[in-house]
C-alpha cells in the first residue's frame, strides 16, 4: 500500500475497533469500555496489523483488557471487515502501550523536583 493508503487505513481500522470498544460489542469479560485503541501499524502489504492499547485502570487491567482482545480478534477483524471496504483485511494483534501512564509518571517526578 501507498504511504497515504496506509495511514487513511491504519486510522479507519483504529476508529473502528474503538466504536467497537466504545459499543461494549465484544462479550470477552477482560474487555470493556475503559480499554482505548492508541494507535495501529498496518504491514506494508496489508496481511496484519499491530494494535496499541492503553486504559486508565490500575493493577493488571491492561495486560488482561489485551488478552481478550488478542482472544477475540477473529470476531474483531470480521466486524471490520463488514464496515471498511478493503480488498485485504488484515490479522490483528495488539499490543499494551504503557506511554501515556509512562508520561504520567514522568510528568509527576519533573513536578516533584520543582516543589
Amino acid at each position: 500500500m501507498e504511504g497515504i493508503r496506509l495511514k487513511r487505513v491504519e486510522e479507519q481500522i483504529r476508529s473502528e475497533v474503538s466504536q467497537l470498544l466504545l459499543r461494549n460489542e465484544i462479550k470477552d469479560p477482560r474487555v470493556d469500555s475503559f480499554l482505548s485503541i492508541t494507535r495501529a501499524e498496518v504491514a506494508r502489504d496489508g496481511s496484519h496489523a499491530k494494535l496499541y492499547v492503553s486504559t486508565f485502570r490500575e493493577g493488571t487491567a491492561l495486560e488482561e483488557g489485551v488478552a481478550g482482545l488478542n482472544r477475540a480478534a477473529g470476531f474483531i477483524q470480521s466486524a471490520i471487515a463488514k464496515r471498511i471496504r478493503i480488498r485485504l483485511t488484515p490479522k490483528l494483534v495488539f499490543y499494551p502501550d504503557v506511554g501515556i501512564k509512562e508520561g504520567f509518571e514522568m510528568g509527576e517526578k519533573i513536578k516533584g523536583l520543582f516543589t
